[in-house]
């Protein structure tokens, strides 16, 4: 009997008809397994992963496959976005295994959840002579299968243990991390390492910062090549907008197809501090198209943004968005497609599959001349017109409180620099200012939705979905990701509300997750018991729920006052930096906030009466150092301890700018203002 027809989770809704005897994640699968006496085979994917639906496809569909399945084993389905706790720990297993890791994962477990065989993705043939070996492994070698089991258990304590050497991070340490970056660096693509890339959004990140900081050439470069490889490649939708999980090839042109929340959220965060530190049109550009991309294709209306958009449509990858020329010319014209031809790199050879093409900007459009702008626009209008009469890929519409949260501190910033650079004159003001418009709307929507539905009895639940919250619990990265954003929330909007629900996440956080050496567990002391208690201190796809926390702590206390959270973070940075020393590409988020406590970081105060176009404000807001926070509004506002006893000076605007426990004097005008912060 398959029981995930009940499931929140759309990836294990995917496999609710499949004739496998499929279990959720729940205590009853074990128990189920120890009165059987078998093991238990744990299988681990997303919704949107391409290899997860060709295994499914092959074996978990077949009624032959799925009769061996069910015969000598106990089958539990896990989404790895929905139990990103139970992902951890297997997939540590599996590296410590095999050297390497990925989805689908595939687990064969004890009874008592202890792995004791683990790999991925396995062709049907493979995958029906290892069900056979495992069975027979059980039966006839029990004993050694147990000491496997054991031995694995041992090599994850230790790989996810906390504790250890701690050090400060420095200026040293991260002056010398932006150097390792820079050696690693594709000076021909941009980005790091070969094929498969993937983009380096949260090292972008701390590059921009460590440039402010440091006036460093090599780090603003790294950034503005990249970033215009990225948008320029076939990784970015040049249609309409958002970005591609990665690249096949280590040069961007072809993508995995699937988009995912939490890359676009980062990406867009990189494309608009892009903008703001240079006033490049390519990162404005893409900084708003990635903007409208999550506005219009991930969220929905009185809810969250959902997790992805598939990498297949119809059981084919990049059906939805490739071309050929002929198909080129069918929708535009013989001119127009060679025009649109040429300009997106659309080859009769193809750089696809069967002879078609992934879209990529091969000229540059963002300095060309008015008229072929203009030209450009109109052929993407008529292009994206008729490809959204093609299939579509499928949306997990799975809401993740995480990616949520990155996603509204993304669209935070969006908002703030935008209205720095809008302008009547700009032949796109409309475009920019209505997506800045629907942009807001679906922030605010999606943070309406965490704290209302996500938020049960003062603890934060990891997912949702159709407005339901999901039984599983946050996570670290949960707490962090989501205050961060609640933090970022108070200082567009000047609410103090959004601070006061920061500030009680991070107490659950502290009071539930925090380790004794200052570090922090992924999963809070009164969660469910795994084999062992997931600590990951690394950068991957996302923050760590380590480096998220300490973001939010950062911001936090820096909009009280209130160092205790400032002293937690340092804290817990140090059991970071040695890490950050050794491998720089998977610290970026670390990095990051250790540029904006290197930095103070400033709190800036801006008293008026016209908080979204006083100029104080908007050059508050271009001029802020790394990681600063900048609050504005009437004095003495309830809610908004920045704005406490700090009057207006002589009736006029006032910005107060404080570093460190140290405020400077109260200055009036634009160019004091400018002068204080460096």
């Amino acid at each position: 009997m398959n029981r995930l027809a009940q499931a929140t989770s759309p990836y294990l809704l995917q496999h609710a008809d499949n004739p496998v005897d499929w279990w959720p994640w729940c205590d009853e699968a074990f128990a189920e397994a120890k009165r059987r006496d078998v093991p238990v085979l744990i299988s681990v994917g997303y919704a949107a992963c391409h290899w997860c639906h060709v295994m499914a496809h092959e074996s978990f569909e077949n009624e032959a496959v799925a009769r061996l399945m069910n015969d000598d084993f106990v089958c539990v389905k896990v989404d790895r976005e929905e139990r990103p706790d139970v992902d951890a720990v297997y997939m540590t297993a599996t590296q410590a295994m095999t050297g390497q890791g990925g989805w689908p994962m595939t687990v064969f477990a004890t009874p008592d959840g202890t792995p004791f065989f683990c790999g991925t993705y396995f062709p049907r043939a493979n995958f029906i002579r290892l069900l056979g070996s495992v069975a027979t492994a059980w039966r006839d070698q029990r004993e050694a299968v147990l000491r496997q089991g054991a031995a694995v258990v041992e090599a994850i304590g230790g790989a996810q243990a906390v504790g250890g050497v701690t050090a400060p991070l420095t200026a040293e340490l991260l002056d010398a991390a932006a150097a390792q970056l820079a050696k690693e660096y594709d000076e021909t693509n941009g980005g790091f390492g070969g094929a498969p890339k993937f983009p380096p959004h949260m090292n972008l990140l701390f590059l921009l910062r460590h440039h402010r900081r440091t006036g460093s050439a090599r780090s603003l470069e790294i950034v503005r090549h990249t970033a215009e490889a990225m948008a320029r490649g076939g990784l970015n939708d040049q249609l309409a907008g958002g970005f591609a999980r990665y690249s096949v090839d280590g040069h961007w042109t072809v993508p995995h197809f699937e988009k995912m929340l939490y890359d676009n959220a980062l990406l867009l965060r990189v494309y608009t501090q892009l903008w703001r530190v240079t006033g490049d049109r390519l990162a404005r550009r893409v900084a708003r198209d990635t903007a409208r991309f999550l506005a219009d294709e991930l969220h929905r209306a009185g809810d969250g943004f959902a997790s992805a958009l598939d990498a297949d449509t119809e059981g084919v990858e990049g059906l939805t968005y490739v071309w050929t020329p002929a198909q080129l010319a069918e929708v535009l014209g013989e001119d127009d497609g060679r025009f649109a031809a040429d300009l997106f790199g659309v080859t009769a050879e193809g750089t696809f599959e069967h002879g078609s093409s992934v879209l990529r900007l091969a000229r540059d459009v963002d300095d060309a001349d008015p008229a072929v702008r203009a030209r450009w626009r109109d052929v993407v209008g008529r292009l994206l017109a008729a490809r959204d009469t093609r299939p579509q890929p499928a949306r997990d519409d799975k809401v993740v409180a995480a990616w949520n949260g990155l996603a509204i501190t993304a669209l935070a910033e969006f908002q703030q620099v935008a209205a720095l650079y809008a302008s009547p004159d700009d032949e796109d003001a409309n475009l920019m200012e209505g997506v800045v418009i629907v942009a807001d709307g679906a922030m605010r929507d999606a943070a309406e939705h965490l704290a209302a539905v996500h938020l049960v009895d003062g603890r934060l639940r990891r997912v949702s979905r159709d407005k339901v919250v999901g039984e599983p619990a946050g996570v670290l990265e949960d707490h962090g990701c989501v205050a961060e954003a609640f933090c970022a929330l108070h200082q567009l909007t000047g609410e103090g509300r959004w601070l006061t629900l920061a500030g009680e996440l991070l107490d659950v956080a502290l009071a539930r997750f925090a380790a004794p050496d200052g570090g922090f567990f992924d999963t809070a002391d009164d969660a469910e018991r795994l084999v062992t208690r997931p600590a990951d201190p690394t950068d991957n796809a996302t923050p760590s729920g380590r480096s998220a926390i300490v973001a939010a702590l950062v911001a936090y206390a820096a909009l009280t006052g209130e160092n205790r959270y400032r002293e937690v973070a340092e804290k817990t940075l140090s059991t970071v930096a040695p890490i950050v020393d050794r491998h720089a590409r998977f610290t970026g988020y670390a990095a990051t906030v250790g540029e904006a406590l290197l930095s103070g970081p400033y709190e800036i105060a801006v008293a008026t009466d016209d908080p979204v176009g006083d100029p104080l404000v908007a050059a508050a807001r271009r001029h802020a150092p790394p990681g600063a926070v900048v609050v504005a509004g009437a004095p003495d506002q309830p809610g908004v301890p920045l704005l406490a006893e700090r009057p207006l000076v002589d009736g006029r605007p006032t910005a107060y700018v404080c570093r460190g426990f140290v405020c400077q004097r109260p200055v009036t005008s634009v160019d004091e203002l400018v002068a204080q912060l460096g």
